[in-house]
């Protein structure tokens, strides 16, 4: 979905990309290392969410699940008080243009089976062993 969410951003914001870097890129860089390394459990970069209203409330709520946690499209829909959007729940976070940051990759289905990440399934998988010190890549198993 890259291209389709990099041509929301860019009209939304009637703009273009361009290589280079900025304080907030750097800031970035640096605070996502430390996640990769496991010292860093939430991030403080500033955010422009770009979507719709909806969308960006279902984001928020992804920010919102702790490190180390995980939630499902239902309770997502649950904490936005609007059960039947389930399906719009999914489709707004897989629309998520920066997962790990905004977490999207904390969402498993209500069985707790791994489904949908925009990055495949063996991504989400390492980034939730990653997060849980107690699991091991290999006790994930993915199903689909």
């Amino acid at each position: 979905m890259r291209n389709t969410i990099d041509t929301r951003i860019k009209k939304s914001l009637n703009s273009h990309y361009e290589e280079g870097t900025s304080e907030v890129i750097e800031d970035a860089i640096v605070q996502l290392t430390e996640y990769f390394n496991q010292n860093r459990k939430f991030f403080n970069i500033p955010l422009k969410l770009i979507g719709t209203e909806f969308q960006q409330k279902v984001w928020h709520q992804l920010l919102k699940i702790p490190y180390g946690q995980t939630s499902s499209y239902l309770q997502l829909s649950k904490d936005m008080n609007n059960e039947k959007a389930i399906r719009a729940v999914a489709s707004a976070n897989g629309a998520n243009a920066i997962s790990i940051i905004v977490p999207c990759h904390r969402i498993i289905g209500s069985d707790g089976k791994l489904v949908g990440y925009a990055g495949g399934l063996n991504a989400k998988k390492k980034l939730l062993a990653l997060e849980n010190k107690d699991i091991q890549p290999e006790q994930l198993e993915l199903f689909k």
